[in-house]
């Protein structure tokens, strides 16, 4: 059976690729879905009924929490990686996949250049 300890480090490059596309929509998709919900609640606004107001105020209410609670899926994933922090012997290699995901561009160690798997 092999050893498990060093699995981030083999593949930082994957863990960093998808730590990049976490940053790219924890930017782009709050903002789409706060601008679509404001859109939503300006036709509402516009048409000056009250129901379809009231409705489009809740469904601009629903984005914005969507959107803040995307722009948190890094904590997230920290707070998860956290809870595994029991192991001592793995704690730096599963760091490693931690600050991939959550900051690709600042701690991710990708400097490992063997075979991503051993046969």
């Amino acid at each position: 059976m092999e050893h498990i300890g060093g699995f981030c480090y083999r593949t930082a490059n994957i863990w960093s690729i998808i730590g990049y596309a976490i940053l790219i929509l924890k930017i782009l998709v709050p903002i789409i879905i706060i601008v679509l919900g404001i859109i939503e609640f300006g036709k509402a606004a516009i048409t000056s009924d009250d129901k379809a107001m009231n409705k489009g105020l809740h469904s601009l209410i629903k984005k914005i929490v969507i959107g803040v609670a995307i722009f948190f899926i890094p904590t997230i994933i920290q707070f998860v990686f956290s809870l595994i922090g029991g192991f001592n012997t793995l704690e730096s290699d599963y760091m490693n996949c931690v600050n991939c995901l959550t900051s690709p561009n600042n701690a991710c160690d990708t400097s490992y250049q063997g075979e991503i798997f051993h046969h």
